[in-house]
């Protein structure tokens, strides 16, 4: 086992690893958009770059150079194309020579952080041998780095348990758009159908009523799934339920008249209007998902800075 002092030093070089790694990702971070950048800019100097040579072409042998002497402005003309020319020719060679000397900034940095990739790695690994030494040896500070390490468990599997829901969420308000997107079919082919549509309009209508109907089925195990992960957040509990899809065809195709194609249009409407407000208490769900997700994180940068705090070299 380190001695303290031992320990100590090479956490405060693991701790200048780390730092150093998390500036030259930051660096990294910067040079790929500073790429994106030049190469949209280069992508457009090239377009003009084809352009003026195109402009040269014509009038050195095109219809433009017959033109142009007719006119008798062939020579005039043909020095500015070319003088434009060399001009967007220069702008593309500084903004290739720029892009190869960032991507070799990004290559460079690329071999830095593979070199440093083990740093947080070591330093985490560092600061758990000195907390286990500080606690075997009845330190003072032993029993709130033993409270703080019960606390930062706890905030793991409550961070866990928010991101299960979020996600179960993106998945019900996924489910619930495919129900929307065919009821709005739906809704549309009854607004044609209340004009005198006929029997393909009914046809129509209730194909798409029912892939609605089944979609249903899919959203609300979507929706059973996203209440479960939320119950196990422990901060919402809800029963969410998809309402009825009216898919009903002997009325439709029997008693085919504007009174049950309005009644018809109705019940769509009316289930539209169910299936985006669970819609909207999905989303909003989210958001406060993400608010509380955010509020967790926070508390647990907290604890690890004092964490840090108690273990950190004096």
């Amino acid at each position: 086992m380190p001695l303290p002092s031992e320990l100590d030093e090479r956490l405060r070089e693991a701790a200048a690893r780390m730092h150093r790694a998390e500036h030259v990702r930051r660096l990294r971070e910067t040079t790929a958009q500073q790429i994106a950048d030049v190469r949209g800019t280069l992508e457009d100097l090239e377009s003009k770059l084809a352009e003026e040579e195109r402009d040269v072409a014509r009038l050195e042998g095109g219809l433009s150079a017959v033109l142009a002497r007719v006119l008798g402005n062939r020579e005039e003309r043909l020095e500015r194309e070319r003088a434009e020319a060399a001009v967007a020719k220069e702008r593309v060679d500084g903004h290739r020579a720029r892009l190869a000397d960032l991507e070799a900034d990004a290559a460079a940095t690329d071999a830095e952080l593979a070199v440093l990739a083990s740093a947080p790695g070591e330093y985490a690994r560092l600061l758990a041998e000195k907390e286990r030494q500080l606690i075997d040896s009845g330190d003072p500070r032993a029993r709130e780095l033993a409270d703080l390490a019960a606390a930062l468990d706890r905030s793991s599997a409550e961070v866990r348990e928010c991101d299960e829901a979020h996600q179960a969420g993106r998945g019900a308000l996924d489910a619930l758009n495919v129900v929307l997107g065919f009821l709005g079919s739906a809704r549309n082919a009854s607004t044609f159908d209340m004009l005198g549509g006929g029997l393909l309009a009914d046809a129509y209508e209730h194909s798409k009523l029912t892939s609605a109907d089944q979609a249903a089925w899919h959203a609300q195990r979507a929706l059973d799934v996203f209440s479960r992960e939320l119950a196990d957040t422990g901060v919402v509990a809800a029963r969410p339920v998809m309402p009825k899809v009216d898919t009903r065809w002997f009325v439709d195709a029997f008693f085919d008249n504007i009174i049950t194609d309005a009644l018809k249009h109705q019940r769509i409407e009316k289930t539209r209007a169910g299936v985006n407000k669970l819609a909207q208490w999905v989303r909003d769900t989210e958001a406060y998902l993400e608010t509380l997700r955010a509020e967790l994180l926070a508390e647990r940068a907290r604890l690890l800075a004092r964490r840090e705090e108690l273990l950190r070299p004096a």
